[in-house]
């Protein structure tokens, strides 16, 4: 059974930094985040997968950063020069293996509020 676990949200002033920490019960082949904001879907925001790397959504370039602990399992999202806009209700993601059958987990979902 996946199990997620995510820390790190809370507001903040715009230009400020937030990290969060999602951890996880294993080390898995896709690992991420998604954000939403209520009356939208739910949007990529970073992604790292085992032997490709990273991914990111435009609106984050270069102020958000993807980053894995392989030791501890966890995945980080550091967030720098949040704006307003990055205000959202943002999920953890994993996918265990690479197989066409396999699902996605989430997490509960941590609270980011930017305000300006």
């Amino acid at each position: 059974q996946v199990q997620l676990v995510e820390s790190g949200g809370g507001l903040v002033q715009a230009g400020g930094s937030l990290r969060l920490s999602c951890a996880a019960s294993g080390n898995f082949y896709r690992m991420g985040w998604y954000r939403q904001t209520p009356g939208q879907q739910r949007e990529l925001v970073a992604m790292s997968i085992s032997g490709s790397g990273t991914a990111y959504a435009d609106s984050v370039k270069g102020r958000f950063t993807i980053s894995r602990n392989v030791a501890r399992n966890t995945v980080y999202l550091q967030m720098n020069s949040l704006k307003p806009e990055d205000t959202a209700v943002y999920y953890c993601n994993v996918r265990p293996s690479s197989l066409t059958t396999e699902r996605d987990y989430w997490g509960q979902g941590t609270q980011v509020t930017v305000s300006s």
